[in-house]
């Protein structure tokens, strides 16, 4: 199956995940095993990952935090410029720092509280700055991942004209 069927308007997608941390012992330990994996979706690249520093993961690897983080952002984003294509707000530049905050519990657990994206989009022409604006309202409603989710997620946009 491809990472995106479509039967009867719904959506499916697969990927696989193959953890690599295995040093020799499995998970004998807490600290006996990499925390190393791989995320496999047919006919794209492999994405490298691993945990959190914080959790024994490798600085220079995704981690699950920074994959959730990033496709709210994504998501986001690639319905924003949908709705400024169709409602004639012409984009020439969009970036995002989005942040997120998880607090861990006692039992080692965590949850995001909170994830604000601060999206900064610059656009063609200054008549259709306060449309730009609250169209990232709109986007934020359609968002596939921001409805999956319990976490708040905000935004704070800016809008230049360039």
């Amino acid at each position: 199956m491809s990472a995106s069927a479509i039967t009867k308007g719904v959506h499916e997608y697969a990927a696989r995940l193959i953890w690599d941390g295995n040093t020799g012992e499995g998970t004998a330990g807490y600290t006996s095993y990499g925390r190393q994996y791989r995320v496999l979706v047919a006919g794209k690249p492999d994405l490298a990952g691993t945990a959190d520093p914080a959790f024994r993961g490798e600085a220079d690897k995704h981690n699950p935090e920074d994959l959730f983080l990033a496709s709210l952002s994504a998501c986001h984003m690639l319905f924003y410029l949908s709705l400024c294509a169709r409602k004639g707000v012409r984009v020439l530049a969009y970036e995002d720092d989005v942040q997120g905050r998880m607090v861990m519990r006692a039992d080692g657990g965590g949850k995001f509280e909170e994830v604000t994206l601060h999206p900064s989009v610059t656009i063609a022409d200054g008549k259709s700055a306060a449309l730009a604006a609250q169209l990232h309202d709109t986007a934020h409603e359609l968002c596939f991942i921001a409805n999956s989710c319990s976490v708040p997620i905000r935004h704070e946009a800016t809008v230049r004209v360039r």
